[in-house]
Order: C-alpha cells, then sequence, then structure tokens
C-alpha cells in the first residue's frame, strides 16, 4: 500500500466520527485509531490504567508535558508529522543530523526522516528560512500532525 493510499485513510478517519480502522490488501494490514476530539487524554487514561498499570502510568504525564510546549512554540512556520511513526535526525546512525537549531534551509531540503511500516520517509522543509526550534528526539515516536520543526 503506498503514501498516498494511507494519507487518505488518516483523512479519511480524521472526518469520519471513527476511533479506529483497519484496512487489509493482500497481506498489507494498516490499522489507524485515534482518540476523539471532544475527548481529553485525561479522561483515556483511567481505562488504560486497569488494562496496563505500569506504561499507562507515564503516558498521562508525557501527555501532561506536551500540552504547555505546543502553547510555548517560538513564532514561525511549524512543520508538522505527515503521518505516525519514528522520528529519525539522521539517515545512519552515527552521521550528522540533516537539520539543526540555528541552520538555514530551503525549500524542499530534508529536515529528518519518519519510519513508518519499515519505509522510511523525507521530511521536508515547506518553506525557507531558519530552523528555531527542534521540538522531536532522535528515535522517537511521532504522531501524525504533531509538530515537529519550527522555521521563521
Amino acid at each position: 500500500m503506498d503514501l498516498r493510499k494511507i494519507k487518505k485513510l488518516i483523512d479519511l478517519l480524521e472526518e469520519s466520527n471513527l476511533a479506529e480502522l483497519e484496512i487489509k490488501e493482500g497481506e498489507e494490514v494498516v490499522r489507524l485509531s485515534r482518540v476523539p476530539k471532544n475527548t481529553a487524554p485525561v479522561a483515556a487514561a483511567p481505562v488504560a490504567v486497569a488494562a496496563a498499570p505500569a506504561p499507562v502510568a507515564v503516558a498521562p504525564v508525557a501527555v501532561a508535558a506536551e500540552a504547555p510546549a505546543a502553547d510555548a512554540l517560538p513564532a514561525g512556520h511549524v512543520v508538522k508529522a505527515p503521518m505516525v511513526g519514528t522520528f529519525y535526525a539522521s539517515a545512519t546512525p552515527g552521521t550528522p543530523a540533516f537539520a539543526k537549531v540555528g541552520q538555514q534551509v530551503k525549500a524542499g531540503e530534508t529536515l529528518g526522516i519518519i519510519e513508518a511500516m519499515k519505509m522510511f520517509n523525507q521530511i521536508e522543509a515547506d518553506v525557507a528560512g531558519t530552523v528555531q526550534a527542534i521540538l522531536v528526539e532522535n528515535g522517537q515516536p511521532v504522531e501524525f500532525d504533531e509538530p515537529m520543526f519550527v522555521i521563521a
């Protein structure tokens, strides 16, 4: 299944009232799930605590830490994650990062990579400017539409 189909599925999920969507195409399986927009993340935690106490005890802290960070973004254009996956700052371990704070970038220049379903997808700057902030760390999982970079 190609990336365009996955992006269309993400759009379909966002436009609908569905919380989860799973599509099977031959041997390939894509499962998308989300917390409905009108549900507070804290409300989801007690349900998950009963299922898995240890991992969920950490999750609410991470969500609480992300909320203020979103409000405290530096001024500039925010580059958001186009998909769910794992962010990598460089092509291979030990090589310099694609982008650093203070670096001048051109539109179309690679800022990082997101690995999704064993595929590596380049994240490109959609505007030219200076990287003001890098909001994700190397190896960190990212969510769809999560702020990753600020370019001014």
